[in-house]
């Protein structure tokens, strides 16, 4: 029998894991040409290719209006995404990724995959299937299927 774990360590195995999955999507990213990207960036990239306003970037991220308007400025300055008019209400302005923009969400989905499979030669592949079954369990997730955009891929 393993040895009993206090209930405060499952929150810092998770926070741990995923920071080490999050750090190494990101070198990989800055490898690639993305240096300047960083986690939360990430989470706004994959919001914004669903398209819509910056207000509805603020309600799929839950931050405020202004957080949200922040985030994508500096995702302009950066080339990531763009303002653009919205066909559906003129008072309105959308935004959408750039080329640059879709191409690091491609390459992250790509690389996730890739980690994916690397922790899964680590520890097998069956060990892996039981951690992403457990998690999506306990989550109350019901299939993995309606993330696929979200993780841009």
């Amino acid at each position: 029998m393993p040895p009993e774990r206090p209930g405060n360590a499952l929150p810092f195995l998770l926070l741990t894991a995923f920071r080490v999955l999050i750090d190494e999507l990101h070198a990989r990213l800055a490898e690639m040409g993305h240096p300047d990207l960083r986690p939360a960036h990430g989470f706004a990239l994959q919001m914004i290719s669903r398209g819509g306003s910056i207000s509805d970037l603020g309600r799929r991220l839950g931050v405020s209006k202004q957080a949200a308007s922040k985030t994508v400025a500096g995702l302009e300055r950066l080339g990531y995404v763009e303002r653009r008019p919205s066909a559906l209400d003129q008072r309105q302005v959308d935004v959408a990724l750039t080329a640059r923009g879709v191409e690091a969400l491609t390459a992250s989905g790509e690389i996730l995959n890739r980690l994916r499979d690397e922790w899964a030669d680590s520890v097998g592949e069956r060990e892996m299937l039981l951690v992403e079954d457990v998690l999506a369990r306990v989550g109350g997730f019901d299939g993995l299927d309606r993330f696929v955009g979200w993780l841009g891929v």
